[in-house]
């Protein structure tokens, strides 16, 4: 109803109350009361009705602010702009309070709605937080624990990234520490193989759950310790069994070599005795460094230790022959220190000596005469050359006293042949005998010792043959002398020359036997003749 509404159905009822004030013969001052209590009564309705609607806007007002405090609130924890900055009062901006409230409670129910998802997100990943820590940590619980708060004074973004980051470094440290454990395990499995132990029951005493799949892995630092040491601890067993079975395969190889055992009865330990040098990463077959396997070696070095001494005296007699073979070999005599054979064997029979350190001096000489040999290896050379060319020079001395080797006959170019060979050959004997010497006295400065060859001095004896070849040179001018007074040389003369050549030769003979004596372990050379002689025989046998 309007307000001109109002104003005349009160005209008419004034009006109607009038009419009946005429009937009655209401006094003026009646009516004037009457009109008085009306108008009060009046006014009190009206100041009641006022008094409701100051309250509803006071109350309207009121929610509005509460309704903004709590947008603000709202996005000050989850740090937004609210837009709620209102300069002027709603009946000045053309909208009523309740359009107002209206529009502020739509703003706060999307808010509402961004902060339950938001502290969703909030205890999603304060969950995962919780539920990685509590797997670093060793927590037991299949099921992560939900008692937690968010706290909802704090609901921003930038809050949210840091418990993402916080996730996320949690989430690599867990995923280093499974790859920790994933490589001690390999660690573990490999040491394991090679030790001949079960991978599973040592496995399952450090923690039940690293038997399992990889997801479902135990990975507190308590597991990740344990595991550790348990890795450390095999490595350290590995490296001493390592070393046991080097230094047992060492021993057995010096059995085999004292022994000489046949390739077949290695074969069962050529696996084992391979790994000698190995380093303890090159050791990875499995069951290479078990306990079983170290007690086969040890059994095995049991029976060859008794094996042993069965075969000692037969190996004294096997490397002593050896050693006089290189010695035979290098024309080097055996020193007085180097007892006879019967004499040795005897000895070991009796007990007087350790067989094994007889064999040790026998070994020791071996490789004393091998490294002398070697120094020696040059001039042996020279001094095989220069008694091959002795030996020429002996047959064509004997070629040319012979009257008949002109004659024509089978094989007779053969022999010329041979015989304009061996006079290059002699020709070459003086520069040989020249170098030869030069090696020798260089070898002699250097070791401070003479330069023996089958027990005599070999410088003596070149120093001889030049002697001889000296005499043989003055025969031969002299001869020519005497050609040249007499015309010519009788046959009586002819025949007593080479009488005179080989009296020289005797001379050379009886000089070098008053010189160096005989040896007792080997024949002497008397000349370069018989030296060469003797090379040859001893090739032969």
């Amino acid at each position: 109803m309007s307000k001109t509404q109002i104003e005349s159905f009160s005209a008419s009822l004034l009006k109607e109350l009038e009419i009946i004030w005429n009937e009655v013969g209401e006094t003026e001052t009646e009516r004037e009361k009457i009109l008085n209590e009306i108008e009060d009564e009046c006014r009190n309705i009206y100041i009641g009705k006022l008094q409701k609607v100051k309250e509803e806007r006071n109350r309207l007002k009121q929610d509005i602010v509460e309704s903004e405090a709590r947008v603000i609130a709202i996005c000050s924890a989850m740090e937004e702009p609210s837009g709620l900055g209102r300069q002027q009062q709603p009946d000045q901006c053309g909208r009523s309070l309740k359009e107002e409230l209206g529009k502020i409670l739509l703003k706060l129910e999307d808010m509402e709605k961004r902060k339950t998802e938001r502290k969703n997100q909030f205890i999603q990943v304060i969950e995962d937080i919780k539920c990685v820590r509590d797997e670093i940590d060793g927590e037991t619980d299949e099921t992560c624990s939900s008692d937690f708060s968010v706290d909802e004074s704090d609901l921003s973004l930038r809050k949210l990234e840091e418990l993402h980051r916080e996730l996320y470094t949690l989430q690599e440290q867990k995923r280093n520490r499974m790859k920790q454990i994933q490589d001690h395990l390999r660690t573990l499995e490999s040491l394991c193989s090679v030790l001949g132990l079960n991978f599973r029951e040592t496995v399952t005493k450090i923690h039940p759950s690293l038997v399992e799949s990889e997801g479902s892995r135990s990975i507190s630092t308590t597991t990740l310790d344990k595991l550790a040491s348990s890795v450390n601890q095999w490595h350290e067993t590995k490296i001493q069994r390592m070393q046991e079975l080097q230094d047992l395969v060492t021993t057995m190889l010096e059995f085999w070599n004292l022994m000489d055992t046949p390739a077949e009865e290695q074969q069962n330990f050529i696996n084992v005795s391979c790994n000698i040098a190995a380093t303890v990463s090159e050791i990875t077959k499995p069951n290479s460094l078990s306990t079983d396997l170290l007690e086969e070696v040890k059994a095995e070095l049991c029976r060859l230790e008794e094996l042993k001494w069965s075969k000692i005296k037969e190996l004294v007699v096997k490397k002593r022959s050896e050693l006089e073979e290189i010695c035979r070999r290098t024309h080097i005599v055996l020193e007085e220190q180097d007892i006879a054979l019967e004499n040795v064997i005897k000895a070991i029979e009796s007990g007087e000596v350790n067989p094994e350190n007889i064999l040790e001096h026998i070994e020791y000489r071996a490789g004393k005469v091998k490294e002398e040999a070697l120094s020696r290896k040059e001039i042996l050379e020279k001094t095989e050359k220069w008694l091959n060319a002795c030996e020429e020079e002996t047959w064509l001395e004997e070629y040319n006293q012979d009257e008949k080797r002109y004659n024509a006959g089978k094989g007779s170019h053969l022999i010329l042949k041979r015989a304009e060979k061996a006079r290059a050959l002699v020709n070459k004997l003086p520069a040989m005998v020249e170098a030869l010497v030069s090696k020798i006295t260089i070898w002699e400065s250097e070791k401070e010792s003479e330069f023996i060859f089958d027990g005599n001095r070999l410088l003596a004896m070149l120093e001889e043959y030049t002697e001889l070849r000296e005499e043989k040179e003055q025969e031969r001018r002299r001869r020519r002398d005497l050609k040249k007074l007499q015309g010519q040389v009788t046959p009586e003369q002819d025949k007593g020359t080479p009488t005179k050549h080989q009296s020289a030769k005797k001379s050379l003979k009886v000089s070098t036997n008053k010189r160096f004596g005989s040896s007792p372990q080997t024949p002497r050379c008397d000349s370069p003749h018989s030296a060469k002689s003797f090379t040859s025989q001893s090739r032969h046998s």
